[in-house]
């Protein structure tokens, strides 16, 4: 009886990592040979680990990424122009924690992608709210939001974000509106968050994509001089791994 009750109270508080966790110390026949404070340190991890890893689980939902990527899994044999090293300067997200950008370009195929959303993933993991977009539906949404009166909201969801990810910048055709909208937004988070942009145009033809110089060179103020910039090339990865992936012949007659 009083197990049951201490259980509905650590329900009641919202301790379910320590309720578990006291669930499976009393089902351990030799966990009495721990002392109370061994046993209360073991509760205590487990709940601590159940909130990191709940919170982990609503910041990834939020962000929305488009790929499950992770750093641990990117390959680095692939003729690229991809360093390790460079990755290891990014991963421990101090970049985002200061504020700084990260560009990263190459053609179709490179896995610009993957790298963003791995990035992107590694940001949650260290505790930052991040969110991602793939361009053109980001100015769609600007555009929808402009008409139905929710862009303060949409503008105010883009701020509060420590990582903001632009996948595919330039792949599209966008409108000189757009574009100052775009650089408001870049403008609000400038010095307060980071922003992650891929695009298959190098950044020194960013101007010819933006198509209004005035433009150009503000948004590339806000982005450049404090950027990370990854310039991937060579052949597409899926065309590589398709070329290896051995082919199936018909049986023999």
């Amino acid at each position: 009886m009083l197990n049951h009750q201490t259980m509905e109270k650590l329900a009641a508080l919202r301790l379910e990592g320590m309720a578990q966790a006291l669930e499976e110390q009393r089902r351990q026949a030799d966990i009495s040979q721990l002392d109370f404070e061994e046993r209360f340190g073991l509760l205590v991890e487990r709940q601590w680990l159940w909130r990191e890893n709940r919170a982990l689980a609503a910041r990834l939902h939020r962000a929305q990424l488009k790929i499950a990527a992770s750093l641990e899994d990117i390959d680095y044999r692939h003729p690229r122009g991809l360093k390790r090293s460079q990755i290891e300067q990014l991963r421990t997200a101090d970049w985002v924690a200061h504020h700084r950008n990260c560009l990263l370009t190459g053609p179709t195929g490179s896995g610009k992608t993957y790298l963003a959303c791995a990035l992107a993933h590694q940001a949650c993991r260290d505790g930052h709210r991040v969110c991602y977009y793939y361009a053109p539906k980001l100015f769609r949404e600007l555009q929808s939001a402009q008409a139905d009166g929710s862009l303060m909201k949409l503008l105010k969801k883009l701020g509060h974000a420590a990582l903001m990810v632009i996948d595919d910048f330039g792949i599209s055709a966008v409108s000189g509106k757009q574009y100052r909208e775009l650089l408001e937004i870049l403008d609000d988070r400038h010095g307060l968050g980071s922003t992650l942009i891929t695009s298959q145009f190098p950044v020194d033809q960013w101007h010819d994509v933006i198509n209004d110089a005035t433009v150009a060179d503000a948004i590339l103020d806000r982005l450049v001089h404090n950027a990370y910039r990854l310039e991937l090339k060579g052949e597409s990865l899926r065309k590589t791994k398709t070329s290896l992936t051995p082919h199936l012949q018909p049986p023999a007659d």
